[in-house]
C-alpha cells in the first residue's frame, strides 16, 4: 500500500486536492475570524462581570467560566449541535452551531486573560481619569483597557494559535473545514499527502495570526 506521493506524483490528482483543501481553508478562516470578532468583546464584557461586586452577577459568570474552562470543547459542540436544534436554533446549520461554540467557549478565557490584565493596572489610573472628568465608562475604555490589552497581547496570541487548531473539531459534527477535506482526501486516495499538505496550511494560518498579533503589540508599544 503506497501512503506517500500518489497525490505529489500525480498533477491532476495534486490540482484537485489543492482546490479541495483551499475550499476547506475558507471554512477554517470563517471559523477563526468570526470566533474571535464575537469571543473578544464578549470576553471583555464576561470579564467585568466576573470582577463585579454583586454576587448575583459575579456568581453566574463565574459559575459560566468554570464550566466552558472545564469541559472538553469537542463535549460542548457536540452538546450543543443535539441541543440547540431543539430549542429551534441552528436547524442543520452545522457552521452557525460551531461559530457560537467555539465563542462562548473561547469567551471564558479570554475573559480570565482580560481580568488579569484589567486587575493588574493601578487605581491611580482610573482616579486620575476621573480627576480629569471622564466618565468611570470612559475611563475604563480609553485608559484601563488599551493598557491592559497591551500586557495580556502575548496570553491573547496563544489563545489565537490555539483556536487555529481547534477549528480542526468542526469535523466532528461534519462542517467541511480544511480538518474534514484532508480527512475525505485521504480516505479517498488510501495516502497521507492530503495530512502532509493540510499540516503545512495550518502552520502558515498560524505563522500568519502570530505576526498579526505581533505587529498589534508593536504598535501599542505606546503604553508603557
Amino acid at each position: 500500500m503506497e501512503l506517500f506521493g500518489k497525490y505529489f506524483g500525480d498533477p491532476r490528482l495534486l490540482r484537485g486536492l489543492a482546490l479541495q483543501l483551499l475550499a476547506g481553508v475558507g471554512v477554517t478562516a470563517r471559523i477563526f475570524a468570526l470566533t474571535l470578532l464575537i469571543s473578544i468583546p464578549l470576553g471583555v464584557l464576561i470579564a467585568r462581570g466576573r470582577m463585579s461586586k454583586r454576587r448575583a452577577i459575579r456568581w453566574p459568570v463565574s459559575a459560566y467560566i468554570y464550566v466552558m474552562r472545564g469541559t472538553p470543547l469537542m463535549l460542548q459542540l457536540l452538546f450543543f449541535w443535539l441541543m440547540l436544534p431543539k430549542l429551534g436554533l441552528f436547524r442543520q446549520d452545522r457552521l452557525a452551531c460551531t461559530i457560537f461554540s467555539f465563542s462562548i467557549n473561547y469567551a471564558a478565557y479570554f475573559a480570565e486573560i482580560f481580568r488579569g490584565g484589567i486587575e493588574s493596572i493601578s487605581e491611580g489610573q482610573t482616579e486620575a481619569g476621573q480627576v480629569l472628568g471622564f466618565s468611570r465608562a470612559q475611563v475604563f475604555l480609553r485608559i484601563v483597557l488599551p493598557q491592559a490589552f497591551k500586557r495580556v497581547i502575548p496570553s491573547v496570541t496563544n489563545e489565537v494559535v490555539t483556536l487555529i487548531k481547534d477549528t480542526a473539531l468542526a469535523n466532528v459534527i461534519g462542517v467541511m473545514d480544511l480538518m474534514t477535506q484532508a480527512r475525505y482526501a485521504v480516505t479517498s486516495k488510501v495516502s497521507l499527502d492530503p495530512y502532509i499538505a493540510a499540516i503545512a496550511l495550518y502552520l502558515i494560518l498560524n505563522g500568519v495570526a502570530e505576526r498579526v498579533c505581533r505587529r498589534i503589540e508593536r504598535r501599542l508599544d505606546y503604553y508603557r
